[in-house]
């Protein structure tokens, strides 16, 4: 039985006080059956603009056994993360985002029972989004590919940082590649680097719950700086995208260069429609092919 649990949390523009609570009581009823459980939260801000945030977050500091750090450079999800772990003293580390819910009234003991060694992931589950939003469309639509029965067919593809656990000594050997300095693609090539490594990886059904769903246009900014990302990493990503791996299949020049200029005519009414009150999953999936093939183009 799993004995120590550090939580950690990178914080950037969001509240985080509401999820320290809920995990905070599950800590304490468990501390109370199990007294032999010691647990620490640490939530580090990375340096967030939003200074109400900030504010708001320093109570955590004030709750017994947490911790809430305001790093005074932004360095990025990545080396937060590296951060956090550095940071943290006890043997087993649950990383969790700052935007997710806590549903579950047992997800700490889920975590803590389960027999697993090395790296566990939790999962995801999508709450009820707006009408018409973007962000929650496509996120709906992957649920089906969250189950842990589904991320366990391929366990290093499925990793996401967003809420999983790991081995002290797993994290001190295998770390976040601190290049990436914007969230997007760093979890996948921490779950190559797994993969790479021989690192145990188990699938369990433990999710937060998505509950912020940007505005269509913030989000189509952020699938932007994504496909930057993952083209600057690609040859780091191979193997691990189907993007990358669309575009290594194509070995005609013509036919790179038809589906560039097929992008650049229509990619003005794609973006209309993608941050209309109607966006279509078909145009998104269309517009991510055709903005990675023509960047740097």
């Amino acid at each position: 039985m799993k004995q120590e649990l550090s939580i950690l949390i990178p914080a950037y523009n969001s509240i985080c006080t509401g999820i320290v609570e809920r995990l905070l009581k599950q800590c304490e009823a468990r501390e109370k059956t199990h007294g032999d459980f010691a647990y620490e939260i640490i939530v580090a801000d990375d340096h967030s603009p939003h200074t109400a945030a900030i504010e708001a977050n320093r109570a955590i500091a004030q709750m017994p056994h947490c911790r809430f750090i305001e790093k005074e450079t932004n360095t990025g999800s990545a080396a937060t993360r590296n951060f956090l772990a550095d940071e943290s003293r006890y043997e087993w580390m649950l990383f969790l985002d700052c935007d997710m819910e806590i549903a579950s009234s047992d997800f700490i003991d889920n975590y803590m029972d389960c027999d697993h060694q090395g790296v566990v992931n939790g999962g995801i589950v999508i709450a009820q989004g707006p009408k018409g939003n973007l962000r929650y469309l496509y996120e709906k639509a992957c649920e089906p590919n969250h189950t842990a029965e589904m991320r366990q067919k391929r366990p290093y593809h499925s990793f996401r940082s967003t809420n999983f656990m790991i081995e002290r000594r797993i994290m001190q050997q295998c770390r976040f590649d601190e290049r990436f300095k914007k969230s997007g693609y760093e979890d996948v090539l921490f779950g190559k680097q797994l993969k790479k490594n021989g690192i145990e990886m188990h699938h369990i059904d433990n999710p937060t719950v998505m509950t912020d769903f940007e505005s269509n246009a913030d989000y189509m900014d952020k699938i932007d700086r994504s496909l930057q990302t993952l083209y600057t990493f690609r040859t780091d990503l191979r193997g691990f995208s189907q993007l990358i791996t669309l575009n290594d299949n194509i070995h005609l020049g013509i036919v790179r260069w038809m589906l560039r200029m097929l992008h650049r005519c229509v990619e003005c009414a794609e973006r209309k429609n993608l941050c209309s009150q109607h966006p279509s999953l078909k145009v998104f999936n269309l517009y991510r092919i055709g903005r990675y093939l023509t960047i740097n183009h």
